[in-house]
């Protein structure tokens, strides 16, 4: 009898410790996808946003879209300046970056005379760049900078979740947003709920001016 007693004793003694390396390897994981990751992509985002500066550090010129086009700031988000690259894949976006829709619907550029300019980024882990994308409200700001202009846009509408296929969003004209005219707008796009990606988080944004880059990059109005 008391050596099966030891030998249950010894059983729930090996299935706890089970557990407890179980649980010590979750929050492993946890602390990898929701720190280290930002780490990483933060450390990426920075030395390819370096490089643009380099490029553009002759002063204003045309568009240059090698190592990205610009840099989105939208001070809602308080994520600082977010370097724009040319697609939204995994290999692109997990590099702390925002990327540009090339599909389902590609984007317009914020130079085209008329279009939907089209964003994704992370929300959670990989320099989780929209992680802030709920505080955004309609008159807000959000502004890009290419080499030669500053294109600011005023937040219009939100929509808090929708599906991940819903690529309506993503449309030249984004109808769901109410609009039903051509126009220049941009369109943020991210995961929803925070730290899953079942559905998507939008914000539409229409552009109001432009301004010409000066010698000093001096910011317009609403990142002073």
């Amino acid at each position: 009898m008391a050596r099966a007693r030891n030998r249950i004793a010894g059983i729930i003694s090996l299935f706890g410790e089970l557990l407890i390396t179980a649980g010590l390897v979750l929050g492993l994981f946890v602390v990898y996808s929701l720190w280290w990751t930002n780490v990483l992509a933060d450390r990426a985002a920075d030395q390819d946003g370096a490089q643009v500066r380099d490029v553009w550090a002759d002063g204003p010129g045309a568009l240059d879209t090698k190592d990205g086009i610009g840099f989105l700031h939208v001070p809602a988000m308080g994520s600082g300046e977010v370097l724009v690259k040319k697609g939204t894949a995994s290999a692109i976006l997990n590099n702390g970056v925002a990327g540009y829709y090339t599909d389902p619907v590609k984007s317009a550029l914020p130079q085209d005379k008329q279009g939907n300019f089209t964003l994704a980024a992370h929300r959670d882990g990989h320099g989780a760049k929209f992680h802030n994308i709920h505080k955004l409200k309609t008159g807000d700001a959000i502004v890009f900078e290419s080499k030669d202009t500053w294109y600011v846009y005023k937040v219009y509408k939100t929509l808090p979740e929708t599906t991940k296929y819903n690529v309506d969003v993503l449309q030249p004209v984004p109808k769901e947003s109410g609009k039903t005219k051509p126009g220049r707008y941009i369109t943020l796009t991210t995961c929803t709920p925070m730290y899953t990606s079942d559905y998507r988080y939008i914000v539409w944004g229409e552009l109001e001016r432009t301004e010409k880059v000066d010698r000093d990059r001096t910011p317009p109005a609403e990142l002073r």
